[in-house]
């Protein structure tokens, strides 16, 4: 149930100018064009009447746009122009030419920005940020939202200033590592929508938060953004989102009456709007909550309803969770025929799927190539005739200097080609053992002591001040090690120190050195940082996470599970390169003793953190206060075990 995000991109992209395509409005707005003698005025309702073609007949809405576009050019009408622009802007959009969107979009940009039409500048930045998400641009499409942002905030237009704030919002809601920015975003936007009274906006912004929050874990405080989002969407279709959600809550804590409730609410909204992809998730989530509740025979009947609707629409990120909510609930009753029927049909339209999003990046690959290119061609048309002639005569010269130049080099260059040869072989086999010997330093030390020690010789012991160390070590090793044979102790050590390298260098740790069945890495170490104490944490239960899944495999092969402790402090450490003829580069101090006190103090399968370490994370984990522990040197040290993230609310545009 991601729809949430596109729909809101499209809603603000297509849904700005507040008209409606009907019959009896467009033959009004035709007199108006046929009888209006002032041009200003002409090309108000020229706009309008594009406008309202749009949802009905696009090549219409194109021509009438060119015409108010022609108008406004000539009778001098800049904003009419800047809004004629951005009409053939949203026109192209609806057509797919998103390379001409762009054109057409900052063509009405440059226009609002010359007579410094402020909230026209902000409505076209937004559309930009708009099309660039679309177009999967986070990137650009945060950087536009943010300057229309800033312009809503000068002129204090509430509304752009809200619709922004949710757009940037939705962006971050793209990643799961930025979910917390996401929801800043949304609780930023609610207030404002609130305070203008605007309800689709309410509704969009409590429905996103409430998405965050149940992507997170946190089902209460989603349920109560998704009942503020029914009470927003009542009796439109959107609302079968929100209520869809709380029906898979209400299943969660296996209330499956008011569970069932609220997902046959979600169908019969969208049955009666005629919403037949919000009807396909409706009946998905459905499907879901009933197999959940045991009744498996009716969560087929209705996936595959939902499946007959997807293939019908060719919805087929539907069609793909059809496919799967099938094969699962099949296997469950022990049909395994069936089972595998719809595993096949899944299988191939994932690759399809995949294949969709490799023709998605090369859209987007060709939609930049385009935009430069064009943004190329138009600044060609816009240089003066006289300085073309001026460059194209010096060009001249330059290439006759040039072909007198090259032929005297031509005879230079051939006496010192056979020394070349004989220069770059040699020079190949020197930088290849070169390299060879760096891949090998740095493969046991930090790159900034590998620099230093190839610099100078030697690496200098430095004092860090604020560093985390994370200790490993597996419960009962000695006892495993008993039961497996060297070879096939090892190979399972070794994979599980991959895994940990891994999530290492995905948090920006440095990994210090494994001993035994221990293995010890640090943050802040050697590049100082202020994230050294959170990163280490999200390590740690990465970490766990993987043990979890690995104990699952192993107990599915009939063997014994390996259970982790895992131990983190954070303080001072002394840290450099020891050993002359093999470097190995360590860290010392009371730090690396607590930290290693907080893993044999710990559990299995927990993250145990001092109160060091506490001190710095607990604005974005839920801890467990364990009691205190003696450290030498120290004195009592407090001890917690790391629960939950704390995850703080996806993009409407408008």
């Amino acid at each position: 149930m991601d729809s949430l995000k596109i729909t809101a991109v499209f809603c603000i992209l297509f849904c700005s100018w507040n008209v409606y395509a009907q019959t009896g409005e467009i033959d009004s707005l035709k007199e108006v064009v046929r009888l209006e003698k002032n041009d200003s005025l002409k090309v108000d309702a020229l706009i309008e009447l594009g406008t309202a073609y749009l949802n009905v007949d696009l090549d219409e809405g194109l021509r009438y746009g060119n015409q108010a576009r022609d108008l406004a050019e000539k009778s001098g009408v800049k904003k009419g122009l800047g809004f004629a622009l951005k009409l053939l802007g949203l026109g192209y959009v609806y057509q797919g030419n998103y390379v001409e969107a762009d054109i057409q979009f900052k063509a009405s940009l440059a226009v609002f920005e010359s007579i410094d039409f402020k909230d026209g500048i902000s409505n076209i930045l937004n559309n930009l940020g708009s099309l660039n998400f679309v177009m999967g641009d986070d990137a650009k499409s945060i950087e536009y939202h943010l300057k229309s942002l800033k312009v809503a905030e000068e002129i204090n237009n509430k509304y752009r200033i809200a619709t922004n704030l949710n757009n940037i919002g939705s962006v971050y809601a793209n990643k799961e590592a930025s979910y917390d920015k996401a929801i800043d975003y949304f609780l930023k936007a609610l207030p404002i929508f609130k305070e203008i009274d605007y309800t689709e906006g309410i509704g969009t912004a409590t429905v996103n938060i409430g998405e965050m929050y149940f992507k997170t874990g946190l089902y209460d405080s989603a349920l109560t953004f998704f009942e503020t989002s029914i009470k927003m969407y009542e009796g439109t279709a959107d609302a079968a989102l929100a209520l869809s959600y709380v029906g898979e809550i209400y299943a969660w804590k296996n209330d499956f009456q008011n569970a069932l409730n609220y997902h046959n609410q979600a169908v019969q909204i969208t049955e009666k709007l005629g919403a037949q992809q919000l009807l396909a998730q409706s009946l998905l989530s459905l499907a879901k909550t009933l197999k959940k509740k045991g009744d498996l025979l009716k969560s087929i009947e209705t996936s595959k309803r939902a499946q007959q609707i997807s293939e019908e629409i060719k919805a087929r990120q539907e069609i793909k969770n059809a496919y799967e909510s099938l094969a699962d609930s099949y296997a469950n009753i022990g049909n395994f025929k069936n089972a595998y029927h719809y595993e096949t049909l899944l299988s191939k339209i994932k690759d399809t799927l995949y294949n969709s999003n490799e023709d998605k990046k090369i859209q987007q690959l060709q939609f930049n190539f385009n935009i430069d290119k064009k943004e190329a061609e138009i600044n060609l048309l816009t240089k003066d005739q006289a300085l073309k002639a001026a460059t194209i005569q010096r060009q001249k010269i330059v290439n006759y200097a040039a072909a007198i130049t090259g032929l005297l080099l031509l005879f230079v260059i051939y006496g010192f080609y056979n020394r070349y040869k004989y220069i770059r072989k040699t020079n190949k086999i020197i930088e290849q053992e070169r390299d060879r010997s760096k891949e090998l330093l740095l493969n046991i030390l930090p790159e900034e002591t590998a620099y230093e020690l190839e610099t100078k010789g030697h690496a200098q012991t430095r004092y860090y001040e604020n560093v985390t160390v994370l200790f490993t070590d597996f419960k009962g090793f000695s006892t495993i090690a008993g039961k497996l044979t060297p070879q096939a102790l090892v190979a399972e050590l070794n994979d599980y120190f991959i895994a940990f390298d891994e999530i290492t260098n995905k948090y920006g740790l440095e990994k210090i050195k494994t001993i035994g069945d221990a293995y010890m890495c640090a943050g802040g170490i050697p590049t100082v940082n202020d994230t050294n104490p959170l990163d280490a944490v999200k390590a740690g239960l990465a970490m766990q996470e993987f043990m979890k899944k690995r104990i699952a495999e192993r107990n599915a092969q009939g063997l014994e599970g390996w259970e982790l402790r895992i131990g983190i402090h954070t303080g001072p450490v002394v840290a450099g390169v020891v050993g002359k003829m093999k470097y190995a580069y360590d860290i010392w101090g009371d730090t690396v003793n607590i930290a290693s006190r907080m893993e044999s103090n710990g559990a299995p399968g927990k993250v145990n953190i001092s109160s060091a370490t506490y001190n710095q994370i607990k604005e974005n984990y839920q801890c467990l206060y364990r009691g205190k522990i003696s450290a030498k040197n120290i004195g009592e040290v407090d001890m917690y075990f790391v629960e939950s993230s704390i995850r703080k609310p996806s993009l409407q545009l408008a």
